[in-house]
C-alpha cells in the first residue's frame, strides 16, 4: 500500500475547479466541499453559498489552505 496521495486528493476543505465552458449556463467552476461534489458556481457568491449550506459560513474563501482554487484564483469566472 502507498503512502502516496492521489492526484485527486486535496488538503483544502474546498476545491473549485478550473473554468468549463456550458454553452447553455455560461461558464462555471465545479466545487467540491470535503471531498464531495457540490455543484457548478458561476461566480464567488455562489462558492460562498455552497460553503454556508455546507454549515462552512465562516470560511475566509480566500484565507491559504482553506480553498484550493485551481486554474486561476477566486477572481477568475471566464
Amino acid at each position: 500500500m502507498s503512502d502516496q496521495p492521489s492526484p485527486e486528493h486535496h488538503h483544502a476543505h474546498v476545491v473549485v475547479h478550473p473554468v468549463q465552458a456550458d454553452a447553455m449556463t455560461g461558464p462555471y467552476r465545479r466545487v467540491d466541499i470535503l471531498g464531495e461534489q457540490i455543484g457548478k458556481a458561476h461566480e464567488l457568491a455562489d462558492v460562498a453559498e455552497f460553503c454556508r449550506r455546507a454549515g462552512l459560513e465562516e470560511l475566509d474563501l480566500d484565507a491559504d489552505g482553506m480553498v484550493d482554487w485551481m486554474g486561476g484564483g477566486s477572481d477568475v469566472w471566464e
